[in-house]
């Protein structure tokens, strides 16, 4: 049963929307108004939670590793110390990062030890507990982007329009209600909304700087900080250099796949509108054309930075589905119709099938096939940590291949340690083209690398763990694997990493890898 306060707030938006009549409804129309009568706001809301929940948790691809270490990583750190062993990256120790996402799984990772701590869960139960957390609450925020998104559209198409379903959901409320007076734009001008609006505003600003403040335990302002390393220093393109025209050519197509065609048809519509209906009033108008400058300024203002990537340009597919579903629905709409006059060709059939297998298709393959065993690894080596031997680990991979702390979770005995792809910060930028990072020296001839930073293997690795738990126990400091190897006698051998019962690499260098661990058990 919905809450009171959630069914006023839906009542109160749905009689504050404008109130928009629909062009005559044919056979098809008509049945998709009975379809959306019979489902309340609340209902929407409740399956698109459950919707993304169960697609979080079936997930078993790994996408991108800022989703790790731009979030969890530091998470981990807020929750449970600077000795928890998280990975905190270069960006984090130079104050480009805003702390206020990380509290938030921060909070997260805190109250499931309450829980485990209440219901006493087992190690393997709390561990599952820990993984599956973050994914129920970033789901819960993209349900909640997706309901208001929907909202969104029923500001601009009208209370219940099929236009809006098609956008698929934000919530913009900017239209007068009442003795409210409005501008030339149709947008209301009202002091105590605008007081309001400012006031959250403030709020919001207030609760990340404190944050940053908290993590960073001095006042920082990370927003001017990311703009100087990435277009003063330009540090950006020690992750690669882009074309000006990346987001035209490459963005928007990977952003929107079959979509794209409807988005700049709904891009052209909002810019450079014809004759308004007069069903449709003047803020459906504005916002459509506020919705498409922003799709363009955006894209426009990341040009200036030499890294582009498509995840950059996200929060524009929202408005560009607001955007593209008018085009979207009077293309395929007729084919709903019984009515054989109003039927259209085989090509709008075909082209909807199209589009409807070929999102299927990629979503199948991109949440369960694509990079699975940056995963599958971790899972595998939870499972040989038996929390009484040594469980050491070598990540011989592109730097950030694999999730770190917030998988191989709380033990005392799995360390790991990994290549690293630190940013020249310490050269001038005429030496930043010739600079290799840790993981560039490795990849440039591996077998060389390892003769260099980790000597000759040992023939029994178990030997090795042994001499690092021993000198643990001599030394009182815990290995962390990126500080020291030790030699045969258990005595510690400064810069030089340590070899690790398990090494994880890639496919293409087992051939390698094979001639470099020969003789070694």
């Amino acid at each position: 049963m919905a809450s009171p306060a959630l069914s006023q707030a839906s009542t109160a938006f749905e009689n504050d929307a404008p109130q928009i009549q629909d062009p005559p409804k044919g056979a098809g129309r008509a049945m998709l108004q009975r379809a959306k009568e019979a489902a309340t706001a609340q209902d929407i809301l409740l399956f698109l939670i459950a919707l993304r929940i169960l697609n979080a948790l079936s997930i078993r691809t790994f996408f991108q590793p800022d989703e790790y270490f731009q979030s969890l990583e530091p998470a981990w750190q807020i929750a449970f110390g600077a000795d928890s062993g998280a990975w905190i990256t270069w960006e984090w120790k130079t104050q480009l990062r805003s702390a206020i996402h990380p509290v938030l799984f921060a909070a997260v990772y805190c109250l499931c030890v309450g829980f485990g701590k209440l219901y006493q869960l087992s190690p393997m139960a709390h561990g599952e507990l820990l993984l599956a957390a973050p994914k129920v609450t970033q789901a819960i925020i993209a349900a909640l982007g997706d309901y208001y998104t929907w909202k969104l559209g029923e500001r601009v198409y009208g209370r219940g329009s099929i236009e809006a379903w098609a956008a698929w959901p934000w919530h913009w409320s900017l239209d007068a209600a009442g003795d409210e007076k409005v501008d030339e734009y149709g947008l209301r001008q009202d002091l105590d909304t605008d007081l309001a609006e400012e006031l959250a505003k403030s709020l919001v600003l207030a609760i990340s700087a404190i944050a940053d403040r908290l993590f960073y335990q001095q006042w920082v302002f990370p927003p001017f900080r990311f703009l100087y390393f990435n277009l003063a220093r330009s540090l950006s393109v020690h992750y690669g250099r882009n074309d000006w025209h990346y987001y035209l050519s490459q963005g928007f197509p990977l952003l929107l796949t079959t979509f794209l065609p409807f988005a700049i048809i709904g891009l052209y519509q909002s810019l450079f509108p014809q004759d308004s209906p007069p069903s449709q009033p003047l803020l459906t108008t504005t916002i459509k054309r506020q919705l498409a400058t922003t799709s363009f300024l955006i894209p426009f203002a990341l040009s200036f930075i030499s890294h582009k990537e498509v995840r950059f340009i996200y929060p524009l597919l929202p408005p560009l589905h607001i955007l593209s579903a008018a085009p979207f629905t009077d293309y395929f709409l007729p084919l709903l119709s019984p009515t054989p006059r109003q039927r259209k060709t085989t090509s709008r059939h075909l082209a909807l099938i199209l589009i409807l297998s070929l999102n299927l298709l990629l979503a199948i393959f991109t949440t369960q096939l694509h990079q699975t065993a940056p995963l599958t690894v971790l899972t595998y080596l939870r499972s040989r940590d038996s929390g009484s031997r040594a469980t050491n680990v070598a990540f011989l991979a592109p730097c950030h291949s694999t999730p770190w702390r917030s998988h191989l979770l709380h033990s005392s005995t799995l360390k790991a340690w990994a290549l690293s792809c630190e940013p020249p910060l310490h050269l001038p930028p005429s030496q930043h083209s010739t600079y290799l990072d840790e993981a560039d020296q490795f990849y440039q001839s591996p077998s060389h690398w390892l003769s260099l930073h980790l000597g000759r293997p040992p023939k029994n690795p178990s030997e090795q763990e042994a001499r690092l738990v021993a000198l643990e126990a001599a030394t009182g400091v815990a290995w962390n694997g990126d500080a020291y190897s030790v030699d045969e006698k258990g005595r510690k051998r400064d810069k030089k990493k340590a070899w690790t019962g398990y090494l994880v690499f890639f496919e293409q260098l087992e051939g390698e890898m094979k001639v470099v661990l020969k003789g070694t058990g």
